[in-house]
């Protein structure tokens, strides 16, 4: 049925053997109307007793529909004026919104798949130990659901945060209690938190070139300046940072293995780097991505083990060790900066839910974590041994760095192309160039991930690699 308002039709089409009340189709169709523009702010309805009687419905049936259209003010009405089209914000033409989901970053993509050979980031699914974190999981939930509904402490669990500073006082020489470990939603999560306790958009701060792509882009979403600084085979340059950027307010290092090459941070630029932030009351913020877990030797003490002007924030997360599902992460946060880290993580980034807080607690206390770890070491640095075995005799030039090996390709490959046609067959190798600031790095090379190469798949995963490399190589 067409209906004619202000010289315009109006389609109200009422069906009576609709479930919907008749109120409910004149309310929606006449808020269809206005939506579309058809009916435009300003222009004037018939009264409700007017619009019953051209609909044929009772009064009643057409002032519901009116009230409901009040109540939402798409109308509004008075004496003087009668019932009007209430004004609203000019429509904005907005693009069309996407097919499917908008994409994430590539290298994000990678890490939310399903685990491929040679995939980085991400620790061997053979060795999560599934039924005793489950039990432990739903033991801490049962303990949840009988405690008193309060909100949980923002800085998180008690109990996590002791058994953290009781293993990071043997594993990585640092000292510090309870109340100044915060947990965090994973290193992300961490890194937003000293972002605004820093007050860091303006500023200006030094990455390690190559560095870790989404902790640079981070930086760069929190509004600040980054400069790029050379890494060799002692870590961060921090001379040549000191003297191209004297006026930086903090650094983010890799000091125990330098991601992605994989060098720890020598001692003299370690003291180096500490006296700079200490004269000049700048941070550094040391992601220890890897904590323990190195596959050569007894891994070096954290750069926080010997800052005594606490001038360093520690951060460390249990994604490489027990699986980044957990999104569990923490902050060790230097005196000084407690108060402001309390108060910013009440505000903007309080902790993860309490379950897998307290099992990860209950985890490390029964000893399971040390364990854990010794059996990931031993598996892990028997995939590196196997994963070189087999490559040494292809000729390319290899290195072992952190949790990967890092394969040299040969003049024009291209490795971001090897690596997206890689997953095609099956495997996921990493490329080097995408970590250096500059786009156009000359740098090209794969960084094969060793927690995913499982010895049964090396043979006919590196076969392809080979194969794949070996027709880049030559076109």
């Amino acid at each position: 049925m067409y209906h004619r308002l202000m010289g315009k039709p109006l389609e109200i089409p009422l069906d009576r053997s609709k479930k919907t009340s008749l109120a409910e189709q004149i309310r929606l169709a006449i808020s269809v109307a206005i939506d579309s523009g058809v009916l435009r702010p300003g222009a004037r309805l018939p009264s409700w007793r007017d619009l019953a009687a051209q609909l044929g419905v009772a009064r009643g049936t057409v002032k519901g529909a009116y009230e409901l259209l009040l109540d939402a003010q798409l109308i509004e009405s008075s004496r003087s004026r009668g019932t009007r089209v209430a004004a609203r914000p000019a429509k904005a033409v907005t693009p069309a919104a996407p097919t499917d989901d908008s994409p994430l970053p590539s290298m994000y993509q990678d890490y939310v798949s399903a685990p491929a050979v040679f995939q980085m980031g991400v620790p061997s699914p053979d060795l999560y130990p599934a039924k005793l974190f489950s039990r432990l999981q739903i033991s801490a939930a049962r303990a949840e659901a009988s405690s008193p509904a309060v909100y949980p402490d923002p800085r998180g669990d008690l109990e996590l945060r002791r058994e953290i500073a009781a293993y990071l006082a043997f594993s990585r020489g640092i000292e510090c209690r309870a109340s100044q470990v915060l947990i965090t939603n994973g290193f992300s999560g961490a890194l937003a938190l000293i972002a605004r306790v820093l007050r860091i958009e303006g500023r200006t701060g030094w990455v390690e070139d190559p560095g870790f792509p989404n902790t640079r882009r981070a930086l760069q979403f929190a509004g600040t300046r980054t400069v790029p600084v050379p890494v060799d085979e002692e870590g961060i340059d921090v001379a040549f940072a000191i003297q191209s950027t004297p006026d930086a307010t903090f650094a983010l290092v890799t000091p125990g293995q330098q991601a992605p090459l994989g060098p720890t941070l020598s001692v003299e630029r370690r003291v180096r780097l500490l006296e700079w932030a200490a004269a000049a009351e700048a941070w550094i913020i040391e992601d220890d991505y890897l904590g323990e877990l190195q596959l050569s030797g007894r891994a070096a003490p954290a750069l926080a083990s010997i800052d005594r002007a606490g001038r360093v924030i520690y951060v460390g997360s249990f994604s490489k060790t027990i699986g980044p599902r957990l999104r569990l992460g923490f902050v060790v946060v230097p005196p000084m900066l407690l108060r402001e880290f309390g108060e910013a993580a009440v505000c903007y980034g309080p902790a993860p839910g309490p379950i897998e807080q307290r099992a990860t607690a209950q985890f490390m206390r029964e000893g399971h974590y040390l364990r854990h770890l010794r059996r990931t070491k031993r598996a892990y640095a028997a995939q590196r041994d196997a994963l070189a075995t087999i490559l040494q005799p292809m000729g390319y030039p290899i290195r072992a760095a952190g949790l990967a090996m890092l394969l040299e390709l040969p003049k024009g490959a291209r490795d971001t192309l090897i690596a997206r046609e890689g997953l095609a067959l099956g495997i996921a190798p990493a490329p080097l160039s995408i970590w250096y600031c500059t786009p156009e790095s000359e740098c090209s090379g794969l960084l094969l991930g060793i927690a995913t190469a499982r010895e049964d798949q090396l043979g006919e995963s590196c076969a392809r690699l080979h194969e794949l490399i070996d027709r880049y190589a030559s076109n």
